[in-house]
């Protein structure tokens, strides 16, 4: 049946809009009554549709139910009549109370709600597992599956955020000009690790995890649509994202295995979002060069052909910069990658060697390309251990088809 479909859709779409609009007329610590009003909206909706059809305006019935709803629970509830009472006390009657679900409230809402469930106080790990359920709509189910965990711990996670929030009386506001800056960084950063969750999938067997990276680019683009977050930072984080998910079709082959950059179809790559990718850089040129800049030039010299002279040693400069801005191992690995192409294998060997991560199957498995052609025994060693330390099948099967190939020659 058609509503078995198309309850699912409306429910990623209008859920979080929903529960943003109820919980900025009446407040983020009625964020749970403002979740399950909107739940038992849907609720009904399979309910009637199923028996009654699909309206003739699905989104327009589903809002009309939840204000109804919402305002039938508030009316009822003590806090009705001790908070928001007093607030309308000067209208002519309490029945002015409006859910304005405006394409404009809707929007406002849930750029306040993004900044609310990103807020520091609760960990990382909480503030995207919010950000799912409560700004992408994702289920329960979903997200334990996306964490390769269980809807308790998930559950568990939820009820901890949102308690520690009203704690200490979050509210939906969007942060004064001074504070900002500190705040949309915190923002900036879960989306990014939403998007490198769907992108490198660290937790699934599944490589990518394309609807968890569609949904961080939405909550950039909700950051590009407000004139005081359309930053420098933000633009350089699209992108990010736009160069990345421009070869989303080339990372996958039809089995479900992981294509390798140097491998990938460049046809499959989507040109469309690389131009979207450069036009987004080009609006971050200017202000403070941030990790987002630096990551997204990177991205955009891989989009670019071998051939071009400058790629490799623009790539190495670039994680030149972002090293002294932000050091870790792994980019100090990736950068080895690009010291070989622009330089020699000796060089980023000898490099390579000085990382301290030999408990990562990354850094044998770049060492055993490295010594490709160069030294075998080196290269069989490392491809064994990197065997040894992989805990993705998907990474595990190119290893293999690696050593299958080496042992052939």
């Amino acid at each position: 049946m058609k509503e078995k479909k198309l309850i699912p859709h409306l429910f990623r779409k209008e859920f979080s809009k929903i529960v943003a609009v109820i919980c900025k007329t009446f407040g983020l610590p009625n964020i749970q009554i403002a979740e399950d009003i909107v739940s038992e909206t849907f609720l009904i909706a399979t309910e009637t549709w199923g028996l009654k059809g699909i309206p003739d305006n699905p989104t327009a019935w589903l809002y009309k139910v939840a204000k109804n709803k919402t305002k039938d629970y508030f009316k009822r509830e003590k806090i009705f009549r001790e908070k928001v009472v007093p607030e309308f006390q000067n209208n002519d009657s309490e029945y002015n109370l409006e859910i304005n679900l405006s394409s404009k409230n809707i929007f406002d809402s849930q750029l306040q709600m993004l900044f609310a469930v990103c807020n520091p106080i609760i960990s990382a790990e909480a503030q995207i597992t919010l950000a799912l359920k409560i700004l992408c709509g994702f289920g329960v189910d979903e997200i334990a599956q996306a964490f390769l965990t269980n809807k308790d711990t998930i559950n568990k996670r939820l009820y901890r955020a949102k308690k520690k929030l009203r704690k200490n009386k979050v509210d939906l506001s969007i942060p004064l000009k001074n504070e900002l800056d500190n705040r949309l960084n915190n923002v900036l950063s879960i989306i990014y690790l939403l998007f490198n969750e769907g992108y490198y999938s660290i937790t699934s067997q599944q490589t990518l995890k394309k609807e968890l990276c569609i949904e961080a680019m939405r909550l950039a683009y909700m950051l590009l649509d407000n004139k005081s977050t359309n930053l420098p930072q933000t633009n350089a984080l699209m992108a990010l994202f736009c160069f990345h998910s421009s070869r989303f079709d080339a990372r996958i082959n039809n089995e479900g295995e992981l294509i390798l950059y140097a491998d990938q179809n460049r046809e499959k790559w989507d040109y469309e979002l690389i131009k979207k990718g450069a036009y987004y850089l080009n609006k971050s040129a200017q202000g403070k060069v941030t990790k987002y800049h630096l990551e997204a030039g990177i991205s955009f010299w891989h989009t670019q052909k071998d051939e071009n002279p400058v790629k490799w040693e623009n790539i190495l400069q670039l994680y030149n910069q972002l090293l002294q801005i932000e050091y870790s191992p792994i980019i100090a690995l990736n950068r080895t990658y690009a010291l070989s192409k622009a330089n020699s294998k000796q060089e980023a060997i000898t490099e390579l060697l000085k990382i301290n991560l030999r408990d990562n199957h990354l850094y044998h498995s770049l060492l055993a390309e490295l010594y490709n052609n160069y030294n075998q025994k080196k290269e069989l060693e490392h491809l064994n251990i990197a065997l040894k330390l992989v805990k993705n099948d998907v990474e595990r099967n190119i290893l293999l088809d690696k050593l299958d190939q080496l042992k052939n020659d």
